[in-house]
């Protein structure tokens, strides 16, 4: 499911990375996404068998441009409700590690059967 995920994400153009994967000395790309797999639990269990697999992560999008951050997260929504992602919200604010950047992240879920 991550490798769907990671499709989906670069096909936006910027550059792709999970959360927190960037050295603590490495510049800021001027826009750009994370992700990261919050939790994958089974579905439910029937007969002392597990039954598919909800798969949540966490996507997050950083910009020194506002607007880029709102709109680029609202393009990746509609493309990932496109795909069949569960995107329950139209995102929150995160803190960034860097004071010429915002950012927000989206919630999600893809239900695996």
């Amino acid at each position: 499911m991550e490798d769907n995920l990671i499709t989906i994400l670069e096909s936006f153009g910027y550059p792709v990375y999970r959360q927190g994967s960037m050295s603590a000395d490495a510049a800021y790309p001027e826009t750009f996404m994370t992700f990261w797999n919050n939790n994958s639990p089974n579905h439910a269990h029937y007969d002392n068998n597990e039954f598919g697999t909800v798969w949540d992560f966490n996507i997050f999008v950083y910009s020194s441009d506002p607007a880029v951050v709102y709109s680029l997260l609202a393009e990746v929504r509609a493309v990932l409700k496109q795909n069949h992602w569960i995107t329950p919200s139209k995102g929150f604010d995160v803190a960034s590690d860097e004071p010429t950047h915002i950012g927000r992240a989206l919630n999600i879920y893809f239900l695996e059967t």
